[in-house]
């Protein structure tokens, strides 16, 4: 399990967790009547990589918050927290964040030798694009573009890690296969990031270069893909959700660095989170 010294970004990466679980598989069907928010607390175990391309994986147990707004125009649900800039009968544009834990080169083998990759917070506008609903309103796809630069943290001054964006189809099924409250979720996209990105994560120096590891520059562009499904149901005091996740870097353009070890592989979580409050205020889902 993770060291002491990631609690700091443990926390940082539980909110981001808490979008991987719930977030695909927690549809509000439009018109319903929902607290305004909705708080809770529990705890995540999930298996990652150590970066994308990495064969050497970790087991992490992580506070999972249970956060959901429905504001007019901060929200904080399924998608994460975001802040709508637009919202139109079909058309929405937000801000979405993540982030990411640090990796310790000590630990990787691949990368002995060379700098640990700090932790970073990545942050960015994302355009939601309804394309299909079913009359009840339980099934919806919708196409969805975030764009987002990062910054690392806590290992002295910030740095740019570069862009990325990920276009991707996602739907989600409430009350799949009938069971009441069972939410499904899956999403399907390609991932492209600018050459700075690649490079923070896929870059060997001169300087760090052996016999088994050369000298190696990254180049922007296509950066594989990833197909994510989830399940989640919120009892009455309790949610429950479970992701799994499928990366592959078959085709993309860092595909031939010597870091990346494992060009397809799955990740994959499970959570529980207690309700601890929630608003007497009531407002319709428009989502």
């Amino acid at each position: 399990m993770t060291a002491p010294k990631h609690l700091r970004w443990a926390m940082l990466l539980s909110t981001t967790l808490a979008s991987s679980l719930s977030a695909y598989a927690q549809p509000d069907v439009k018109g319903q009547m929902k607290p305004l928010w909705e708080f809770g607390l529990g705890a995540a175990a999930l298996s990652l990589p150590d970066y994308r391309g990495s064969d050497e994986s970790r087991g992490y147990l992580l506070p999972l918050p249970y956060l959901v707004y429905r504001g007019e125009v901060f929200k904080a649900n399924r998608d994460g927290a975001s802040a709508r800039l637009f919202d139109g009968p079909r058309v929405k544009l937000g801000l979405n964040a993540n982030a990411s834990l640090p990796v310790s080169s000590k630990r990787n083998k691949a990368r002995e030798g060379m700098p640990n990759l700090a932790g970073s917070v990545e942050i960015g506008p994302a355009l939601d694009v309804h394309l299909l609903e079913s009359a009840s309103g339980e099934v919806r796809l919708n196409f969805r573009l975030p764009v987002s630069g990062g910054v690392t943290l806590g290992q002295g001054d910030m740095s740019a890690t570069g862009w990325q964006t990920a276009p991707h189809l996602n739907i989600d099924v409430a009350n799949v296969a009938g069971w009441s409250g069972w939410n499904l979720g899956a999403l399907v996209g390609p991932i492209y990031a600018d050459r700075r990105r690649n490079a923070y994560f896929y870059d060997v120096a001169p300087t760090y270069a052996r016999a088994d590891r050369p000298a190696y520059a990254s180049r922007g562009g296509y950066a594989g893909a990833q197909f994510t499904t989830a399940l989640s149901k919120r009892f009455d005091r309790f949610w429950v959700g479970a992701f799994v996740r499928y990366d592959t870097l078959q085709g993309a353009v860092f595909d031939d660095s010597p870091l990346v070890k494992k060009k397809s592989y799955l990740a994959g979580g499970i959570g529980i989170s207690w309700i601890i409050d929630q608003s007497s205020t009531l407002v319709a889902t428009e989502d």
